[in-house]
């Protein structure tokens, strides 16, 4: 199990100093960490040589037992670095998941406002065809008054005429009357059955006067309710120009905003060729990229070469007497050390030769471990999803550094064994041969090949130093990179979202238009239909206007007919009284 662990060194007269790890947190799964309670350490082993206080990555095993440990630096990196990168996409996502609440939550209102105002719209087209039904009644009414108006007319006209064939009769009677007058004696005057005609004839003129009375009942009726009716349709009239009116002014609002539709689709398309240009700037980094990680590449197999060369070296080291790594040995001193001395520093240095012989076969080991799981970790790379590979790429960078920092420590260690190896064999072969025993010398002319082993080391480390500098630069550049794809991730979003805004702007800008011209239909009809009704007003008024002089003239013609019935009365009357007094006097 993996831990993150940090280095303690306790110093004091009892304590021996050597360094300890205290486990602060311990790995659950690949994103999960939790901290260790209490106070739990585990010793540390003897190739530990970090700091007091550094962090480490130890791993133990169920026996806690310590398999390996590394700095912590580069992992506590990639963690906080996969944290910031999770962070911020959930961050990202929140936004988006926000705008979108904004822009559905707008949306809704501006559906719900149109809504409201079609509804609006509706109820008062619906109300102006009511009023419309009811101005079509009303014009019936007016009509069917106008018949009635008529037939009375035809009735006076009928009446008018039967007047004037008895005011014919009458004149007719009162000639007779007067030649008859004109060629009678004075004495003579009119008979009985003569007054009793002419008074027939004055009844059935008196009788034959309409009465205007119940003509002008209806007449003010029919003008009262023509008056109203007007009315009706001068407001009517108003309520639909206000209505245009209002029609006009959405039309004004509809190409305002077409016009706005239009600048919103170039601001959108400039920012889509902006996003463009940014992917192709993206290309060109990222094959810049590839082209340091393929230098890479070239410099690993070149310090691969090189280290085989170094490997080389020294097994020509281990299977040759004819070269030998240095010259550090004092012989003189150790003919002339105390042989039990002599013998105790051997035994001290073949006790030192076995404990780092240990060490080195043990790290050996661990290097051979490190290589297994590097080609495990690429092989289930290759079986990964893309979302998977990000994460297994950081893991495979993590055991190839710790694999490279394994085998850069092992090359000084096996150096170092070598050497501790050619000083124990001199030392032992001093031993031997003042103990009396045969001891196979050392060529004299034997190769030193330290300063060859040295220029192999110098150009390793030129090597590294390259790749590291290779490394860092295109770390540096894979963050930018990342960063740009994250931004690029973001502007997608923001471009398809504001495209989502535009398509729905236009669609309800289209829905806006043609409620606009339903309504401007409905209104086009409705004012066909007050046309017609306005006419047919002003048709009834223009009626009732001629009836109304009409009547006004059969009243006076009928206050002269009586008028002269009544003088014809007198005169026959005094006609009458006239010749009874003559009779009476003679």
């Amino acid at each position: 199990m993996l831990y993150l662990a940090e280095v303690q060194k306790k110093t004091g007269f009892i304590s021996s100093g050597k360094p300890e790890f205290k486990l602060l947190a311990c790995q659950r799964n690949e994103y999960s960490w939790s901290a260790v309670t209490g106070e739990e350490t585990l010793t540390a082993p003897d190739d530990a040589s970090y700091n007091a206080g550094a962090l480490v990555m130890v791993e133990v095993s169920g026996s806690r037992q310590i398999q390996r440990h590394y700095e912590a630096g580069r992992t506590l990196t990639n963690i906080l670095q996969t944290f910031s990168n999770l962070s911020k996409k959930s961050k990202t996502q929140e936004e988006e998941i926000e705008q979108w609440k904004q822009s559905l939550t707008f949306q809704s209102q501006e559906l719900n406002r149109r809504e409201m105002e079609i509804e609006s719209r509706q109820e008062q087209l619906e109300q102006a065809e009511a009023d419309l039904e009811k101005l079509e009644a009303q014009r019936q009414e007016l009509e069917t008054l106008q018949q009635t108006l008529a037939q009375e007319k035809e009735d006076l006209d009928r009446k008018n005429q039967d007047l004037e064939g008895a005011w014919a009769q009458l004149n007719g009677q009162m000639r007779q009357l007067e030649e008859r007058q004109a060629e009678a004696t004075p004495a003579a005057g009119l008979d009985q059955a003569q007054v009793d005609q002419i008074q027939g004839v004055l009844n059935r003129l008196a009788e034959a006067v309409m009465p205007m009375e119940a003509l002008r009942e209806p007449l003010a009726n029919a003008t009262d309710g023509l008056t109203y009716h007007q009315s009706l349709l001068s407001d009517y009239r108003q309520t639909l120009e206000n209505q245009r009116q209002d029609l006009d002014r959405q039309q004004q609002d509809i190409d305002q905003q077409r016009i706005d539709l239009v600048q919103r689709w170039a601001d959108w398309h400039q920012s889509e060729a902006a996003l463009t240009a940014q992917r192709e700037d993206l290309k060109l980094r990222q094959q810049a990229l590839k082209h340091q990680q393929d230098q890479i590449q070239q410099l690993s197999q070149t310090l691969q070469t090189q280290g085989n060369l170094h490997q080389q070296l020294y097994d020509l080291l281990n299977t040759s007497d004819k070269v030998r790594l240095s010259k550090k040995v004092d012989v003189a001193a150790l003919e002339a050390m105390a042989l039990d001395d002599l013998a105790t520093m051997v035994a001290d240095l073949e006790k030192d030769m076995e404990k780092v012989s240990r060490f080195v076969s043990d790290q050996e080991e661990e290097l051979a471990l490190e290589r297994q799981a590097i080609e495990e970790i690429k092989a289930k790379m290759e079986q990964a999803n893309d979302f998977e590979r990000l994460q297994i790429e950081t893991e495979l960078e993590e055991e190839q550094d710790r694999y490279q920092m394994l085998n850069e420590t092992l090359v000084g260690q096996r150096r170092n064994l070598l050497e501790r190896e050619e000083i124990l064999s001199q030392h032992q072969a001093v031993l031997r041969r003042r103990q009396g025993h045969t001891v196979e010398e050392t060529p004299v002319n034997a190769v030193n090949l330290e300063p060859l082993l040295n220029a192999v080391d110098e150009q390793r480390q030129q090597t590294v130093e390259a790749i590291q500098a290779l490394e860092a630069a295109a770390k540096q550049a894979q963050e930018s990179i990342g960063q740009q794809k994250e931004a690029l991730a973001a502007q997608e979003q923001d471009l398809a979202a504001r495209r989502t805004a535009i398509e729905t702007f236009e669609a309800e800008l289209r829905q806006r238009q043609q409620d606009l011209a339903a309504l401007t239909g409905k209104l086009a009809v409705c004012e066909e239909l007050l046309n017609p009704a306005q006419d047919s007003s002003n048709g009834l008024r223009q009626s009732i206007e001629t009836l109304t002089n009409g009547v006004t003239k059969v009243q006076e013609f009928n206050d002269y007919q009586l008028q002269a019935i009544a003088e014809l009365r007198q005169a026959v009357m005094n006609a009458v009284n006239a010749a009874t007094h003559q009779m009476a006097a003679s």
